[in-house]
């Protein structure tokens, strides 16, 4: 199968480039910078340079290409979650126009099916795990609200086509090689540094999924029944509970405590929010339609 996919040199499109190849697929992998198009290459894909915000660029790339899936995996994320905040309108600028100009263009050169990356981690789904019906936080305070608007744009667009097989797979927050959530990730520096406290009773629940096991799962996605699927692992987990657990797993000390109104005078209604709001979600779906597997925790199960 001929599959292109955009954003292909990030800490997810890397495994996902592997396991696709793996597979047996014919892989040709999108992205801007030399140093990602010289990676997509030492992974056994085909390089491809181009500006997803370029319209007419990204039709004749996917005219000359005739791929038969597309996997929409652009993102315009910063190295460290703190600066999120400052690069929120860039992200949601690529994932929707960007996006946009290649889902317009696998519409119009009869791509057979679009596979999109979502958000499994800021669904609401009231007093329990968040379903494929959930819906995400569009009324939140600040980045995650914005975000969750983003995102149920491209969760409206991904189903919009008849003529095209639409897949959404709503990601967990992604730990692994890469990523924040990992011994030498963003995260866990801040982490170490005592710059993430646990604020009130950090009732927020996470859901994470390994980039090992999300590449694995849109990999099954490509001949899956079409729909939206989360793509999280197993172990829901209270911030409470994890983020201690993380800091020992990477040998920082124990995270500081603020009460939500001091959390509030210091650092915003967002983060208050973002550690006592937000659901875990239910993978159950993606259990029994894609022969999901995903590990288990290695700062909970030590």
């Amino acid at each position: 199968m001929k599959v292109l996919v955009a954003g292909a040199s990030g800490a997810l499109g890397r495994p996902l480039i592997k396991r696709l190849r793996g597979a047996g697929h014919e892989v040709w992998g999108l992205a801007h910078r030399p140093d990602s198009l010289e990676a997509i290459e030492r992974l056994g894909a085909y390089p491809v340079k181009a500006d997803a915000l370029d319209r007419a660029g990204i039709f004749t790339l996917v005219e000359q290409i005739r791929p038969e899936v597309v996997i929409d995996q652009l993102t315009s994320l910063p190295a460290s979650p703190f600066d999120l905040p400052a690069r929120i309108a860039a992200d949601c600028r690529l994932r929707l126009e960007g996006g946009g100009h290649l889902f317009d263009a696998a519409r119009t050169w009869r791509v057979r099916r679009y596979i999109q990356q979502l958000s499994g981690f800021y669904l609401d789904g009231g007093e329990y795990l968040a379903t494929e019906a959930s819906p995400l936080r569009v009324g939140a305070p600040g980045t995650i609200g914005e975000s969750a608007r983003m995102y149920t744009m491209l969760e409206r667009r991904v189903l919009s086509a008849p003529t095209m097989e639409g897949v959404g797979l709503r990601y967990g927050f992604f730990y692994g090689p890469g990523t924040w959530y990992w011994p030498d990730g963003a995260f866990s520096r801040h982490l170490t540094q005592g710059e993430v406290p646990l604020i009130g009773a950090g009732r927020s629940m996470f859901s994470f999924i390994h980039v090992d096991d999300a590449a694995q799962a849109t990999v099954t996605a490509l001949t899956a029944q079409t729909g939206i699927y989360n793509i999280v692992d197993s172990q829901p987990t209270k911030l409470s509970e994890w983020l201690p657990a993380y800091a020992d797993w990477i040998g920082a000390g124990v995270p500081s405590h603020l009460g939500e109104q001091e959390a509030l005078r210091l650092m915003g209604e967002e983060n208050i929010y973002y550690q006592s709001s937000l659901t875990g979600a239910c993978n159950q779906k993606a259990l029994n339609m894609l022969d999901f597997s995903p590990q288990r925790l290695p700062w909970l199960n030590r």
